[in-house]
């Protein structure tokens, strides 16, 4: 992988898991930053106040920063597990919060490590994951007889279709891997006998699976 790229979860997702009767909530999202990562843990804390614990974990590209907590779990029982499978996944950008309603039967160490990993890894299983890498932002405009062409002209360059307009014609916006940008723009031009002349935005960071 290129080294600014990088692999983030592709949605926010949710999982759940019952290990002797303790119920384990997996949550995750994208993040961008430490201040949306706080607010998304929050968040859980209120919506599952009376669990015996929210345990989270958040790892952001900004500054290489890592964070977690046990949240009254063992110490190294929760958060630190949690985190440990983002970073063999070597996915970023994210907050997880593993929620457990206890069940009345201890876990010891080694039962909590093992279900708040699980709870990790199923919740960034559900999510999936997108590698982030800069693609260039193309809008063009044809007539509706040539959108399914262009669409898979622009698949076929690597690329992805992103949000169309329909009104007397098609307004089509793509993302194409940045060295394919012009010679797309130029195949487009030749296909169309230059009716249609895709226009280059510029340059945006996207996650596409």
């Amino acid at each position: 992988m290129d080294a600014t790229e990088f692999q983030t979860p592709a949605k926010a997702a949710q999982s759940e898991l019952t290990e002797k009767r303790s119920r384990f909530i997996g949550q995750i999202w994208p993040a961008e930053g430490e201040e949306e990562a706080r607010e998304r843990i929050e968040t859980v804390k209120k919506q599952h106040y009376s669990a015996r614990h929210n345990c989270w974990c958040y790892r952001l590209r900004a500054g290489a920063l890592e964070r977690c907590s046990d949240d009254g779990e063992p110490q190294g029982t929760a958060g630190q597990p949690m985190l440990e499978v983002f970073r063999r996944e070597n996915v970023t950008n994210l907050c997880c919060v593993v929620t457990r309603y206890f069940g009345g039967v201890l876990l010891g160490t080694g039962g909590l490590v093992r279900a708040y990993t699980q709870s990790a890894r199923d919740a960034l299983a559900a999510a999936g994951i997108v590698t982030v890498r800069p693609w260039a932002r193309v809008r063009l405009t044809c007539p509706y007889a040539l959108f399914e062409r262009l669409r898979l002209e622009a698949q076929t360059a690597g690329g992805a279709v992103g949000e169309c307009e329909y009104a007397s014609q098609v307004t089509m916006e793509a993302f194409l891997p940045q060295t394919a940008a012009e010679p797309f723009a130029r195949r487009v031009s030749d296909l169309t006998s230059g009716a249609c002349r895709p226009e280059v935005l510029g340059v945006v960071w996207k996650g596409i699976g």
